[in-house]
């Protein structure tokens, strides 16, 4: 990967950056990094915005336009609204409702087939964000220091779809609660459908249900 296309997975995966900031991780200079910008803003991939800084002096910071997020992939997304159009036209939304039915099952079964009922939440999240990240989704799996984790997922290669059909995200959520436990609550804290950058889940240990009276 060159260092056009590493600056691009930069702003992708971390958001808006500074030119100093993406300097640093490239281990270039941040006038070499600039010039990159500069080029991928000719082309439109990129855009800034000047905020205030600490001293009084304006920060700029980059991040990819909508041209810029298109350079990921997203499965063929102009065939994929094609064809949610038609099955929809000729069979109605039921087929649409059994399609995704389908996916969660696949989907479900593949995730299960790796991940550890038994290990430890860290290690579920990780593993899941590895089998998430070869699907295509940018996705990683951190810690947030009081015992949670989050998934991140920087890209959606799915994404047409999903705004054509939001089941596609419900279905998505539901199999990641079930495939991490129920001893794990599962939460989605950012939403690329609702203006979020990235989408992103908050997994902790879930408190263990009462026995409602009576129960033995």
């Amino acid at each position: 990967m060159n260092t056009a296309e590493q600056t691009l997975q930069l702003l992708k995966t971390r958001g808006p950056q500074t030119a100093h900031s993406l300097a640093a991780i490239l281990k270039l200079t941040s006038m070499a990094v600039r010039k990159q910008l500069e080029a991928a803003q000719a082309k439109g991939l990129v855009a800034y915005r000047d905020t205030p800084g600490k001293v009084g002096r304006p920060v700029r910071l980059w991040q990819l336009t909508d041209l810029g997020h298109a350079r990921f992939p997203d499965r063929h997304a102009a065939l994929t609204l094609d064809l949610i159009a038609q099955v929809r036209s000729l069979f109605g939304e039921a087929a649409i409702d059994k399609m995704i039915d389908a996916r969660e099952v696949a989907s479900e079964a593949a995730y299960r087939a790796a991940i550890d009922p038994q290990a430890p939440l860290a290690q579920r999240v990780a593993t899941l964000a590895v089998l998430r990240e070869a699907e295509g989704y940018m996705a990683e799996a951190e810690e947030t220091g009081d015992g949670s984790m989050l998934l991140v997922e920087n890209h959606c290669p799915i994404c047409a779809a999903a705004r054509a059909c939001q089941n596609f995200c419900r279905s998505e959520l539901d199999v990641f609660r079930r495939v991490l436990g129920p001893d794990t609550r599962v939460v989605r804290i950012e939403h690329q459908l609702t203006g979020g950058r990235r989408c992103a889940y908050r997994i902790e240990t879930a408190a263990p249900k009462q026995a409602a009276a009576g129960d033995a």
